[in-house]
């Protein structure tokens, strides 16, 4: 059972035009794009069997402070801040001056919930079919990339142990050493994020195209870090065009001058595909928040979801 937010009051009505008019017509357009109660029938599920207690808050709310935090980049505790101190923020969740806030707790229960659940493929999923009926999607070919996420190295303790993340590794990029783990996406020529994986540093770039692209009926677009020659005939033999850039072979000193030439071509396309995480590190997701593989990957998946909407205020 889900707990009744108090109606709007005389106060809220005193209050209608206080409030950041930019932020408010953001949230606006963003309530217009993101289909809430399709994503908050599978939440509500997670709620049926529970005994006694206090109702639950609204599945839509949640979800909705869960965008919050990715879309302005903040934590538990700064969310619970500005629930109580933005009015913006507060009329987009749907409370009401008079209404209690969720606390950090409340947000740290939810996604345990979601997380022990599974659902974040689920919401992940919902989403995208929702886009696609929205017609964003440029369906012209998969764009696949990879990034490392860093994770702190930790600190030893005075008996020898170490806070470092156990399940995060170590992984070399340019010379320089990175701690922490690696998201690999799929997208489309929009740059709207179609699938993903959440992997430790450690996993190479290309482990995952193969299982991400094998819908892929038109083209694949990828660095020199997907070059193989497997992958190109298998890609040549489905019909699907082989857009991945090439890089040197043992003992080529350099790229033949049609292999450049077509770097050069496909490059312009693939760029796109480096957008979203451009995007999320603007927002601050430079570094995991959380310990452990699952607990970031769902935070990796939310994260998605987030671009992907704001990203589509900018093509519908």
């Amino acid at each position: 059972m889900e707990r009744r937010n108090a109606d709007p009051g005389l106060v809220d009505g005193m209050t209608t035009e206080l409030g950041g008019p930019r932020t408010a017509d953001l949230l606006a357009r963003l309530d217009q794009v993101v289909p809430w109660e399709t994503l908050a029938k599978p939440v509500r599920k997670l709620y049926k069997n529970k005994d006694g207690g206090a109702p639950a808050w609204p599945a839509v709310m949640m979800i909705k402070c869960v965008m919050l935090a990715k879309w302005y980049g903040l934590s538990d505790p700064q969310l619970e801040e500005h629930l109580r101190d933005r009015l913006s923020f507060r009329r987009f969740i749907g409370l009401s001056l008079i209404d209690k806030t969720p606390d950090e707790t409340t947000f740290v229960v939810f996604r345990r919930r979601l997380r022990d659940a599974g659902l974040e493929r689920t919401l992940f999923d919902a989403a995208g079919k929702h886009l696609e009926k929205l017609g964003v999607l440029v369906k012209e070919g998969t764009l696949v990339d990879a990034t490392i996420i860093e994770q702190s190295c930790g600190k030893k303790r005075d008996d020898g142990t170490s806070t470092r993340d156990e399940e995060a590794s170590f992984t070399k990029k340019h010379g320089r050493t990175y701690h922490g783990y690696k998201g690999h996406i799929a997208a489309d020529k929009s740059g709207i994020v179609t699938d993903y994986r959440f992997s430790t540093a450690s996993h190479h770039d290309s482990r995952y195209i193969d299982e991400m692209t094998r819908a892929e009926k038109i083209a694949v677009y990828g660095d020199s870090a997907y070059s193989d020659t497997t992958r190109r005939r298998i890609l040549k033999s489905r019909g699907v065009i082989d857009a991945i850039v090439y890089k040197r072979n043992r003992g080529q000193k350099d790229l033949f001058d049609w292999q450049e030439r077509w770097n050069k071509l496909v490059s312009k396309v693939r760029a796109f595909v480096e957008h979203p995480f451009a995007r999320m590190k603007r927002t601050g997701y430079r570094d995991v928040r959380y310990r452990g593989l699952r607990r970031n990957e769902v935070d990796f998946a939310f994260n998605l979801m987030a671009h992907n909407f704001k990203h589509a205020l900018c093509l519908v």
